[in-house]
């Protein structure tokens, strides 16, 4: 995989950043008027079950209130999120079309060749943050992460993960050539069929985050082995992190509200300021800790494209 260059990455998100800017009210634009007037579609670009459907229905419910009209929810899976983003892309510059984009997709343009760039969206705001990892099969025969690298050095694992050129695929070849490991991504767009995988025993880890997997971790059917952090953190203070094996690797999720460029700035900062107050919201703050998110994941305006901007970064220079 050939990586891009900071040039590029900077001066897309650079765009992005202006865009929004203006879009959060900075220059001074009046707030909508009689807008909105009829239901918003939210698009979620991952299969249903999964985190990111679960974060975009949760969000619909909440915001309906505060917009005073629906806000129906679409699975569009597919491409590493990039179908459901390019339905997004090729409607109109409305605000009457929002998806829920996460970091695999906005990863994507840490590589060459895409589709789509910052230019085509504005992140109108970052809903959620969380640590990945690797998880295993309750009863899988490996107990720590060296017993992965012993398996991996004599023959090929399966990694279930969203797809091939995501973060998670750009992390497993990382930690592959580093540690001269036989790691295969197997991309699966639906969060069920990646489960199903491990569990089945098709694929030997699964590259996830572990609030999205919660319920199978608390069935005592999946387990983590490996978080990629700097540190331990509650409620996995036992599991190892990649600086505790020498990784010194870090490859955080995220999901952002994102709309298409072009939008009324009016319109992106009503968006704006009704998802803040959405993240005010017992109910929302009780969510992120819940799923085991960081707590301070809501990130508006220059704070939001700043964010992306270092994760691509970051990207760029695993990449290279």
């Amino acid at each position: 995989m050939i990586a891009t260059s900071y040039t590029h990455i900077g001066r897309s998100v650079r765009m992005a950043g202006a865009a929004l800017l203006v879009a959060t009210g900075l220059g001074g634009t009046a707030l909508a008027q009689g807008y909105p007037t009829r239901p918003i579609e939210m698009t979620v670009t991952w299969g249903p079950g999964g985190g990111a459907d679960v974060t975009g229905r949760l969000l619909a419910r909440l915001l309906e209130p505060e917009l005073k009209v629906s806000l129906p929810v679409e699975n569009v899976a597919g491409a590493t999120g990039v179908t459901g983003l390019m339905k997004l892309i090729n409607g109109p510059a409305e605000g009457y079309q929002v998806a829920v984009v996460t970091a695999d997709t906005y990863g994507m343009l840490a590589a060459p060749g895409q589709r789509w760039s910052m230019r085509d969206v504005i992140p109108v705001a970052v809903v959620t943050q969380q640590r990945s990892g690797y998880f295993v099969k309750e009863d899988s025969p490996f107990k720590t992460w060296a017993d992965v690298e012993k398996a991996a050095a004599a023959g090929a694992l399966k990694v279930a993960l969203t797809g091939l050129g995501s973060p998670e695929d750009v992390a497993t070849v990382t930690i592959a050539k580093r540690r001269n490991l036989k790691l295969t991504s197997v991309p699966y767009a639906k969060p069920g069929e990646r489960y199903a995988a491990v569990l089945g025993g098709h694929a030997d880890l699964l590259y996830e985050q572990a609030g999205d997997i919660k319920s199978f971790i608390e069935g005592k059917q999946l387990r983590p082995i490996l978080l990629l952090a700097m540190e331990r953190a509650a409620p996995f203070e036992k599991i190892e992190t990649s600086k505790d094996v020498g990784l010194d690797l870090v490859v955080d999720q995220f999901r952002t509200l994102t709309i298409k460029a072009g939008t009324p700035p009016d319109r992106v900062k009503m968006l704006a300021d009704k998802i803040a107050k959405v993240a005010a919201t017992d109910e929302y703050k009780k969510y992120l800790v819940e799923q085991w998110m960081d707590p301070k994941s809501v990130l508006l305006g220059d704070a939001a494209v700043a964010y992306i901007s270092r994760e691509l970064e970051a990207l760029v220079k695993l990449m290279k």
